[in-house]
């Protein structure tokens, strides 16, 4: 897919699907800094990305911090130059039945996922809306269009993620901005199997029957479609909900 040697943005970078993305993105040429709150995960992925040839940067940063966002895509302006393409991956997940969610937890989902997903759109839309240019994708989830038991908190947030990315799509469209968001349904991640060890998730085998193509998704199945939403030729696709999800939601 086009738009190779771009500066590409991944919130997120540093395992699941915002790795997957990461990597994708690299393989086709693009400069790639791969944020993330665990710096050595984000240094990591950007030191194998160099070792397969491609240009790219580790940043630490916390999504719901301004300053700390300010920062880091300024330590990318500086080493890579200005954003053309970002990549929202960046979220917390978790299960707690609704009566339980505390007022601390329920600010911090909003903080990292919904809060944090505006942070890195304001602040890429600046370099994109001067270059009269730019991609954007947040990773949404399907528990934002359909809601989950024990999610509340984080489908409010997801649902939120994806009330904005179609908010944002309308007032930069004229200005060759495009900003599309991706929910998946259960892909296979180190966070969906760190729920399963901790028995709030059942077996993969039981996850599958589920969905009707059979498995899991991975997160090359998300980063294939993100590289697309991300190219020239997506021009015309801006506001979508586009789902990566096997048929699960339909």
């Amino acid at each position: 897919v086009g738009t190779a040697n771009r500066v590409a943005v991944v919130t997120g970078g540093g395992s699941g699907i915002g790795r997957a993305v990461a990597e994708h993105l690299a393989r086709h040429g693009r400069r790639v800094a791969v944020l993330d709150n665990n710096g050595d995960a984000a240094n990591e992925v950007a030191g194998q990305l160099q070792a397969d040839g491609a240009e790219a940067i580790g940043v630490a940063v916390d999504v719901s911090d301004p300053q700390a966002v300010t920062a880091a895509f300024e330590t990318v302006r500086n080493s890579l130059g200005a954003i053309e393409i970002l990549v929202t991956s960046a979220a917390i997940a978790g299960f707690t039945r609704f009566d339980k969610i505390t007022f601390d937890e329920w600010n911090r989902y909003l903080a990292v996922n919904l809060t944090g997903t505006f942070l890195c759109v304001q602040e890429a839309l600046s370099d994109m809306a001067a270059a009269k240019w730019g991609r954007i994708v947040t990773i949404s989830s399907a528990a934002g269009q359909k809601g989950a038991v024990g999610q509340g908190h984080y489908s409010a947030t997801k649902g939120g993620v994806i009330a904005l990315t179609k908010a944002v799509a309308q007032e930069y469209a004229s200005r060759g901005i495009a900003i599309n968001t991706v929910p998946p349904f259960v892909i296979d991640s180190p966070m969906l199997r760190e729920q399963q060890l901790t028995k709030k998730l059942p077996p993969t085998e039981v996850l599958a029957k589920a969905i009707p193509a059979g498995r899991l998704g991975t997160g090359e199945d998300v980063a294939a479609l993100v590289a697309f939403l991300c190219s020239d030729e997506s021009c015309y696709v801006t506001g979508q909900v586009i789902g990566v999800n096997g048929g699960a939601v339909l």
